[in-house]
Order: structure tokens, then C-alpha cells, then sequence
């Protein structure tokens, strides 16, 4: 691509930020040029990024598709293992080393982590995306967005009950449709949508019986069973569960609730998983929150507020246009976790950049944690609303990983590495394939290529790497390739590139979910299930509960999204390699019924995390001469 650049590495490799700060970014225009994308169809923020409208995607619907790659990997150490590191690098291999066009098709961080433990998520070494300041902060306000309405349906919940509990039904019917300067009442728009849900045909407030008046304007929402929780975008455990309603004038309407991490929104699911701005405005609307004291599901437009949540997020729709060090472009889109939620980036961002790269091309994108979560989430969600088909997914390994995972000491964010991860010991490493091989059957499963990425370390021996790859060939992998591109930048992944060329134009078979949608909701997590390695599942009383509710609500068609600890194929994250033979126990089952999907939790999965006693806001300061970010990882 003619505006990507080769960097010149030093060794040892500095921090994160300071290759980050060395490199002075492109101006955004000479990316988007390079990509033949249209002044006309991006607004510019700032020098250094700029909003990809959709209408770029409409104007490109008659070109064919890139390849589309999905990166995964093993199951991770706390320490993570390079994934985002080696999509950016193989990316950068691909468009300034092989001249290939391409788009890497990234998550925005949360601020959870990057203030907390793991810090952020541009990459690191010489593969990251620039200016990594603004892709780990507030990048373009999407989460603050997603933040906002989301806290708006809150306080619109809790507001319809304190007002539903003091007013008759028609003092509540006549403030819902108060009259115009003539006397005469009218239904806004989005009350229609509730009409036609209760199956009433009218079009004006005076022709509702009283009992019609009475189901329209009181949802009698029961408090019990309101699943949404208001968010912020820290890493603060004592929000984790709160009361609401304290103050004097909510006159003793108490209730106990929570915060979630912003991530953690459904919100923040329906933006990644939407296609275009009326299926946005669709599937926000259709948010359920909890149910009436019947029983019935209420929604975001029971509430009367879809319409407005859709505007909050109207920008956000569009994705964020940046760069890798060597000047090759990047898509930012969308960012749930993928232990609590889908963990993929957003279908409207890959499908614009299928277009964009077209035949020939290459669109990356990154599926979070190992591929029992995200790449699993990758094929039966993202890519059954999508539509898309992936040619090759990545597995990404690493010698530390695989050493613990055939049993080596634990590893532990912020303690020194023991001497096992830093001495070579080929026996340890070959122990812990049965992981790796656990993840390419699991992927190839899907009808895809799969090219095994090793993450290399300096403290990495040339035995030890062998192995790995011969391991993963044995597996039935399509390639397996030692990558040196955090040291390197991209020339340290020009035989991943290479390799996954291949695997993208020798593929043969088409896409193969893991489950049909037309079966039961338990048969589909006993499918998932399975595949982790589990003889069977156990359901609380609670899960139980909610899996016949939602059944009866006539959601048992929608996919599964299991929210599971990253740290293990099973629920117990201290099982390591492949366990197998477990009972997977379901503590309850949740709906995100406007995304699109059913969310079982297994085991105690938090969804608001907390800061360690040391987080990385230690590290983290400003240069006040030059503006420049410190500390930042």
C-alpha cells in the first residue's frame, strides 16, 4: 500500500509508548486515499482519525469481498499472548512488506483495563495502532455514547415505576398524551409501537377503552425482574451492587441494583452485531429490561425510548478510521468483552472493509480471548447476522502459555515469571500442546483454514518453537509460523502473511455453525458445552427458571453467547491444558434480546471488574512541555 512504511527497530525494544511517540502519524486524508475512499464519505477528527460513514458501504455494495481472517488463539496466561499484537503485525506483513491491501478490524478498549491491570489494546512492541493514546482513551466518544444511553433507559425504568406507583391510570394516560393548544391529544410515533404490540388499531387517545387506556400507559413493571443496570467506563467494585431511591423525594422507593462495566452494555453488543442505521434503531427499541407483573417482556420502546437512544449512538454507528505504525489502515469498532459478552468488533466495520480492500485483499479481524470465546462467538454470532464467511482464522500461541498449560507454576499479572518460562524445557512445552490442538480442531471444525501464529520471546529457544510448530502441524493445522513481529514490526510476520494467502485461496469447504437456531436453548448450550469438553451441564433452580421464560417469551431461536472465564476450557480457570469430562454448571441465563442473543453464566463471571492493589494509573502522566502521554501500555 503506497502510504505504509517500513520502520527501523531497535534493540531491545523500548516501552509500548515510546515507539508509539517516536512515530509520527500519517495524516489521516493519505490513509483514506490510499484505501479510494472519498472525501465525502468520512468526517475527520482531529489530524489522526476520522469517522467512516456508511454511506461508503453503499456506494461500494457492487464490488466483491476481500479474504476475511480472524485471529484467536490459545487459552490465555493473565498475562495475555500477544493476539492484537500479532493481527496488527500480520497486517502490517501484509501491506507494506507483500503489497497487499488491507484492513485490520480492531475493538476500541474500554478504560477499565487500561487504568486497571491489563492496560491497553493498540498492540505492542513495533506492531501497534497510532496514536495510542487516543485509540486506548476516548477515542471518537463511542463507549461514552454507549454509556449514555444506556444510563438513559436506566433512569427512564426507575422513573416509569416511581410514576406509574403515584398516579391513577388516566392522570398517567393524560400526561403520556397531554393536549395541544386546541385540546386535542395525539400519539407520538414511537407509541404506536406499543399500540401494536397490544394489538390496539387506534390512532387517536379519545377512541382507547378504559381497559385499553389502562394496558397502554401502565407497564407495571416488576421490579424483580429488571435486568438492566446502569455502567460506567472504570474498573469500580464498590458499584458492583448498590441501592437507588434514597433520596426524600423518590418517597421510599428503594432498590437494590448494580453497575456494569460500559462494555458490558447490551448496547455495546447491538452496535457490533447491528448492519446498518434502521436495523440499529430496530434492535435498540427491541431491548428487553425486564417484564411486567404478567409476565410479559418490556422494552426499550414500552419505555418510549428507542428513538432517542438511536440518536445518542447516531455517530457512534460509524466506524473509526486509524493506522499501524508502518502506516497501513485500521478499522476501531465496537468493544465487548468477549468473557461477558460477544467479543468481537463491529459487522458494519468488516463489511466496509471487505469493500474497500476488495479482490484480492485483506480484511484481519481480531475475536477476543481464546477461540473457545471469541472465535466460537466469531462463527455462530457475528457471522450468522453478518452473513460473512471467513477463509482462515489464526491461532495464536505462545511457548510461556503452552508451558503452563502442560503444567507449569500459575502465572500471575505483576509477579516475576518463575524460571520455567524463562529456560528452555521442551517437555513442558510438548505437555501443553494438547491445549493448542484442543483450539485448531475446535476451529477447523468451522470449515476454515487454520494458520498457527507462535508469538515468539526473546527467552524462546529454537527447540522449544520446533516443537510447537510441529505440534501444530500434527494437528491438522493448515500452516504453523514462528512470528517475530513485536521485535520486528512486520517484517517479523511476512511468512504469516504468506501462509495465510495460502490458506485464504485453498479453501474448500463452506461455513459450518455449531448448532442450528431451531433447537432448544439447552440443546444449544449442551452443543457449546461439548465442544469445551464437558460430559454435560448443570442448571441452578434460577437458570432453569429463566431458560422456560425465555422460551415461553419466544426467544429459544436466538444464538448462544456463554459468559466464561477465559482462563480454562471449563468453568474452573485453575484447569488448565483440556480438561475434560467436567459438568459445566449454568448459574443463570440472561437475555440480550435486542442484540440478538442468549447469555448463560457460568460459574461467578463479574461484570464490572475491580482495580488491583497496584493498577496501571500508577505509570500513567503527561509531559506538560510537549503534551505527550506517559506510562501507557
Amino acid at each position: 500500500m503506497s502510504s505504509s512504511r517500513k520502520l527501523q527497530v531497535s534493540s531491545p525494544v523500548p516501552a509500548d509508548i515510546d515507539i508509539a511517540n517516536s512515530v509520527e502519524p500519517l495524516h489521516i486524508a493519505e490513509i483514506a486515499h490510499d484505501l479510494n475512499l472519498s472525501p465525502l464519505h468520512y468526517d475527520l477528527y482531529g489530524k489522526y482519525k476520522a469517522k467512516v460513514l456508511l454511506s461508503a458501504f453503499d456506494e461500494l455494495q457492487g464490488q466483491e469481498d476481500g479474504y476475511y481472517v480472524v485471529v484467536g488463539g490459545i487459552t490465555p496466561t493473565p498475562l495475555g499472548e500477544g493476539k492484537s499484537t500479532t493481527t496488527v503485525g500480520l497486517c502490517q506483513a501484509l501491506g507494506a512488506y507483500l503489497d497487499k491491501k488491507v484492513v485490520t478490524c480492531l475493538r476500541q478498549p474500554s478504560q477499565g483495563p487500561t487504568f486497571g491491570i491489563k492496560g491497553g489494546a493498540a498492540g505492542g512492541g513495533y506492531s501497534q495502532v497510532i496514536p495510542m493514546d487516543e485509540f486506548n482513551l476516548h477515542l471518537t466518544g463511542d463507549i461514552h455514547a454507549i454509556t449514555a444511553s444506556n444510563n438513559l433507559l436506566a433512569a427512564a425504568i426507575d422513573t416509569r415505576i416511581f410514576h406509574e406507583a403515584s398516579q391513577s391510570d388516566k392522570a398517567l394516560f393524560n400526561r403520556l398524551c397531554p393536549p395541544n393548544k386546541e385540546g386535542k391529544r395525539s400519539f407520538s410515533d414511537i407509541m404506536f409501537r406499543r399500540l401494536t404490540k397490544l394489538g390496539i388499531e387506534k390512532t387517536s387517545p379519545e377512541e382507547l377503552t378504559p381497559e385499553e387506556v389502562k394496558s397502554f400507559a401502565r407497564l407495571d413493571i416488576d421490579p424483580a425482574s429488571i435486568t438492566w443496570r446502569r455502567v460506567m467506563d472504570v474498573n469500580d467494585r464498590f458499584l458492583r451492587k448498590i441501592t437507588i431511591g434514597q433520596g426524600p423525594e423518590e418517597k421510599g422507593m428503594t432498590r437494590e441494583t448494580g453497575f456494569d462495566i460500559s462494555v458490558a452494555s447490551e448496547i455495546m453488543a447491538v452496535l457490533a452485531l447491528t448492519t446498518s442505521l434502521g436495523d440499529m434503531r430496530e434492535r435498540l427499541g427491541k431491548m428487553v429490561i425486564g417484564n411486567s407483573k404478567a409476565g410479559d417482556p418490556i422494552t426499550a420502546d414500552d419505555l418510549g425510548v428507542g428513538g432517542a437512544l438511536t440518536v445518542l449512538m447516531k455517530d457512534a454507528i460509524n466506524p473509526t478510521l486509524m493506522q499501524t505504525l508502518e502506516g497501513t489502515p485500521v478499522l476501531v469498532h465496537a468493544g465487548p468483552f468477549a468473557n461477558i459478552a460477544h467479543g468481537n468488533s463491529s459487522i458494519v466495520a468488516d463489511k466496509i472493509a471487505l469493500k474497500l480492500v476488495g479482490p484480492g485483499g485483506f480484511v484481519v479481524t481480531e475475536a477476543g480471548f481464546g477461540s473457545d470465546i471469541g472465535t466460537e462467538k466469531f462463527m455462530n454470532i457475528k457471522c450468522r447476522y453478518s452473513g460473512l464467511t471467513p477463509q482462515c482464522a489464526v491461532v495464536v500461541a505462545t511457548v510461556r502459555a503452552l508451558k503452563m498449560h502442560g503444567g507449569g507454576p500459575d502465572v500471575v499479572a505483576g509477579r516475576p515469571l518463575d524460571r520455567a518460562y524463562v529456560s528452555e524445557n521442551v517437555s513442558l512445552v510438548e505437555a501443553g500442546c494438547v491445549n493448542l490442538a484442543k483450539h485448531i480442531s475446535n476451529t477447523k471444525a468451522y470449515g476454515v483454514n487454520v494458520v498457527v501464529a507462535v508469538n515468539m520471546f526473546a527467552t524462546d529457544t529454537e527447540a522449544e518453537l520446533n516443537a510447537v510448530r510441529k505440534f501444530s502441524m500434527d494437528a491438522g493445522a493448515f500452516d504453523a509460523v514462528i512470528c517475530s513481529h513485536h521485535a520486528h514490526a512486520g517484517k517479523g510476520a511476512v511468512d504469516l502473511g504468506i501462509a495465510v494467502e495460502k490458506a485464504c485461496q485453498n479453501i474448500t469447504q463452506p461455513l459450518r455453525f455449531l448448532y442450528p437456531l431451531d433447537i432448544s436453548i439447552k440443546d444449544k448450550i449442551e452443543a457449546i458445552a461439548k465442544s469445551y469438553g464437558a460430559s454435560g451441564v448443570e442448571y441452578s433452580d434460577q437458570a432453569e427458571k429463566q431458560i422456560e421464560m425465555y422460551t415461553q417469551q419466544g426467544f429459544s431461536n436466538l444464538p448462544i453467547c456463554m459468559s466464561k472465564t477465559q482462563y480454562s476450557f471449563s468453568h474452573d480457570a485453575s484447569k488448565k491444558g483440556a480438561p475434560t469430562g467436567f459438568v459445566l454448571p449454568i448459574r443463570d441465563v440472561r437475555g440480550s434480546i435486542g442484540a440478538g442473543f442468549i447469555y448463560p453464566l457460568v460459574g461467578t463471571m463479574s461484570t464490572m471488574p475491580g482495580l488491583p492493589t497496584r493498577p496501571c494509573f500508577y505509570e500513567i502522566d503527561i509531559d506538560t512541555v510537549t503534551g505527550k502521554v506517559r506510562g501507557l501500555s
